[in-house]
């Protein structure tokens, strides 16, 4: 039961693991999904409360997460969590979950919305063509070749492309204040023929939630940061609360630029693109296209640093072939891991759409979050003697509202989009079997 510590060393100081989350967060959630729920709910005050109610999930998770992180900070994030909270089973299927679904499908979407965007400054062809399909493919190999070079390369662009995201944000929220002709009487403007439910606007939420999905990202590197009693709750909280602010902003942004009926029509996916070029012209769509590209790379980046070391701590654990804990060589990085994670990637390009792979992993995660933030409650009463540097306010009201809200969400999201959310179950499910049969052989080879 016990989870051993990484031996990766310890290498990532706060600056790194806050661009890390950052990244992770900021990426093409905030340039994609608005697009999305303007055609869903059709009102700009409620997509706004959403996207609060989305920073609020988050914070709670951060403050949840940073207390788990310093009690255990070991790779693997929460994997690490639910193995040692509800055993070994719940855990190799939090793991194989991150791997199937959730650091792999965000992987893929975000290289397909990088392809969209790109393809906005030349478009050969529609945004779900074979180019696009290459151009994503292209992104995920590229970045990964990056970090397979090691934590200082990657690190390296991880930290460069976090500064360009940001920039990218800056210079659309002031060249649309500055030099477009919006009106903030947009807020006020509804769609006439969109009257949203509570299903609607949980499914939005799911598209929300996937926006801010990698707030958690430094407790995935744990093990291999500096000092991380004080590192992980400064990065998971700072970078967590930065960032909420940095979408109810951005979202205002698009609101006043253009109507919400009209960021509900097609293409609905680029809608950062949209808002551009009718408020900045050619020249500065052109800009600003480019270095949201660049901060979506960031994004994809990020998720293929983090992802692999949960496979890292599972193989380290037994759960999976000790293949995937390989560090060979002078890069000291999970190579094996990290190749296995950018090849599902690649399959997922290959058979999904954005809008379905958002659906497919938003609702498992949601879930798997839940168990994580919940199993801060299970080892708060089972191993009361673990160090727990950090603890989190409000005990338990903070946790407890997020397991309740994350709970609602994924079971709305089966209701409301059964066939994405039904594909996400039974990809989870599918890791039982897998499980049972990896604990036979490893018995055998005991024997």
């Amino acid at each position: 039961m016990e989870s051993p510590r990484t031996e990766l060393p310890r290498r990532i100081g706060g600056f790194t693991a806050s661009c890390l989350l950052v990244s992770n967060v900021v990426g093409s959630g905030i340039f994609t999904t608005t697009g999305f729920m303007a055609r869903d709910l059709g009102h700009p005050w409620l997509i706004l409360a959403i996207w609060l109610i989305g920073a609020l999930l988050a914070l709670a998770g951060a403050l949840s997460y940073s207390e788990l992180g310093t009690a255990l900070p070991v790779a693997g994030g929460e994997y690490a969590y639910l193995r040692r909270a509800y055993g070994p089973l719940i855990g190799f299927l939090s793991g194989w979950t991150s791997f199937t679904v959730g650091f792999s499908a965000a992987i893929a979407a975000g290289a397909m919305s990088f392809a969209a965007y790109l393809l906005q400054i030349a478009p050969f062809q529609s945004e779900n063509g074979p180019l696009s399909t290459g151009i994503a493919l292209t992104l995920i190999w590229i970045v990964t070749g990056f970090h397979l070079a090691g934590v200082g390369s990657g690190g390296f662009l991880q930290r460069l492309l976090t500064i360009l995201n940001i920039g990218a944000i800056l210079v659309l929220v002031v060249g649309v204040l500055m030099l477009g002709k919006g009106n903030w009487t947009n807020l006020s403007l509804s769609a006439p023929d969109v009257t949203p439910d509570f299903g609607a606007m949980m499914v939005s939420l799911i598209f929300v939630t996937y926006a801010y999905s990698g707030w958690n990202a430094a407790a995935y590197v744990a093990g291999e940061i500096v000092d991380p009693e004080r590192t992980i709750p400064r990065a998971m909280i700072g970078g967590t609360l930065f960032v909420g602010l940095l979408y109810l902003v951005v979202n205002g942004i698009y609101l006043y630029a253009l109507p919400v009926t009209e960021l509900g029509q097609p293409p609905i996916l680029p809608v950062a693109n949209k808002v551009a070029a009718a408020m900045l012209g050619p020249t500065g769509t052109l800009l600003v296209t480019v270095l949201l590209s660049l901060s979506i790379a960031g994004a994809v980046s990020a998720m293929v640093w983090a992802g692999p070391r949960v496979y890292y701590a599972m193989a380290c654990d037994g759960v999976i072939p000790a293949y995937f804990s390989n560090t060979a060589g002078l890069s000291g990085t999970p190579s094996n891991a990290i190749v296995l994670q950018s090849l599902w990637a690649s399959v997922l390009i290959l058979s999904g759409t954005f809008e379905r792979l958002v659906i497919y992993s938003g609702v498992i995660l949601a879930a798997f979050s839940a168990l994580a933030v919940g199993s801060l409650m299970v080892l708060r009463r089972r191993c009361p003697e673990l160090g727990r540097p950090y603890r989190v306010p409000f005990y338990p009201l903070v946790p407890l509202c997020y397991v309740v809200l994350s709970a609602t969400i994924a079971i709305y999201g089966l209701i409301e989009r059964p066939i994405e959310a039904g594909l996400g179950l039974a990809t989870v499910l599918a890791g039982v079997p897998l499980y049972l049969l990896w604990v036979q052989v490893r018995g055998r080879q005991r024997n």
